[in-house]
């Protein structure tokens, strides 16, 4: 540690931080004019070039954020600086910090010259070994965002397609994305016979009810036989038909056996007084008549 000069390291640090604000505003106001000419490429339906120059834009985004986040951690060592500079190991509340800036600082030192000097100060800090962890991220405590944005890694398409719908929304211009862009990272292959995909087996431990729909036999629309009375089917001349449904059984049973042969009772033949005789002639007796309403009177 007898190299390391705090002043050196404070003074670094507050310059790299003037440096990031600038570089991103530049790196801003640059994507902004690309969006407007991506606009003119979609316009005159230059699509592949404007894919390309959409991958510049994010690749120009992802370094305005990583420029923030390392522009946040010089700020914090800053604000810490006494820890920073009275312990002689890296305190836990800074590693990440420190290790983040050590990373970055081969990657981006041709736009921010502070870096080399910044990365070297702390390798006087805290040694050698430190700094070779991490430059190499082998101790896992470099910011996950900062890799990532940094990183060389091809852009999804899906991505790509996202940002050409944004800029034509935002200039008023048609665009149509590509459907295939986003399959990119599904397992499900694209028709090569213009029929849709089965999954396999295997991806439906209880059935495979796409291959269940496509082999079913079409389902046929029979009626149940109609009845015209509770007791059974209508009377026919020969044995009652089966229905035309096998899958439903026809009417049986004892109930309906017994409701077939049921003996009812018999209805008695005089049951209604018979007609007092009359004459031949058919001419009414009134001697007869008088004598009966005589009768009558008496009997009251």
């Amino acid at each position: 540690m007898p190299n390391f000069k705090a002043e050196k390291l404070k003074t670094n640090l507050k310059l790299c931080i003037n440096r990031l604000k600038l570089l991103e505003k530049k790196k801003t106001e640059g994507a902004m004019k690309a969006r407007k000419e991506i606009a003119d490429y979609i316009k005159t339906h230059r699509l592949e070039r404007a894919r390309v120059r959409v991958e510049h834009i994010i690749r120009e985004d992802y370094l305005v954020e990583a420029l923030e986040v390392l522009e946040l951690y010089c700020d914090l060592l800053l604000a810490r600086f006494g820890l920073l500079e009275q312990k002689a190991y890296c305190d836990d509340t800074l590693v990440e910090a420190v290790s983040t800036l050590i990373w970055a600082s081969p990657r981006l030192v041709a736009d921010v010259q502070e870096f080399g000097i910044i990365a070297h100060q702390f390798e006087e800090k805290f040694g050698k070994e430190f700094a070779h962890q991490a430059k190499s991220n082998l101790s896992g405590t470099v910011n996950a965002k900062v890799i990532h944005r940094l990183g060389v890694e091809p852009i999804k398409k899906s991505l790509i397609e996202n940002y050409l719908v944004e800029i034509a929304r935002n200039y008023h211009q048609e665009y149509q994305p590509d459907p295939s862009a986003f399959l990119e990272n599904e397992d499900v292959p694209p028709p090569m016979d213009g029929k849709p995909f089965i999954p396999p087996e295997e991806f439906y431990p209880e059935g495979n009810m796409y291959t269940a729909a496509a082999t079913a036999p079409p389902a046929s629309h029979v009626l149940p036989p109609q009845y015209t009375s509770y007791g059974g089917p209508p009377p026919t001349q020969g044995p009652p038909s089966q229905p035309s449904n096998p899958g439903l059984p026809f009417p049986t049973g004892p109930g309906l056996a017994q409701s077939r042969t049921m003996d009812l009772p018999s209805v008695p033949s005089h049951t209604f007084p018979e007609p007092p005789p009359s004459g031949g002639d058919g001419d009414v007796d009134f001697d007869d008549l008088t004598r009966r309403f005589e009768d009558l009177k008496r009997r009251k």
